[in-house]
């Protein structure tokens, strides 16, 4: 009985020190991968697609300027085929 938990103990130790390896390596790839400047770009620019996409607020255009420091903007008009 006490050599089972001796190598059970043994295999826990082992395995969690292997599976902590390989957490640290795949971290570590895509730490490098998404910090880069390039696809940090990509990224943001699909998730601003994203968010358009599934936005339900209209966007918002200019429409009257009232003085210098006040435009007055609400929502454009969607085409009826482009219902979202």
């Amino acid at each position: 009985m006490i050599r089972y938990l001796a190598v059970l103990a043994v295999g826990y130790v082992l395995g969690t020190k292997a599976g902590r390896r390989r957490y640290e390596q795949i971290a570590g790839t895509y730490k490098a991968v998404t910090e880069s400047p390039a696809a940090k770009a990509v990224i943001d620019a699909g998730r601003r697609r994203i968010a358009d996409r599934v936005s339900p607020d209209a966007p918002m255009v200019t429409l009257s300027e009232i003085d210098r420091g006040t435009t007055v903007i609400g929502p454009e008009a969607v085409p009826k085929g482009r219902q979202r």
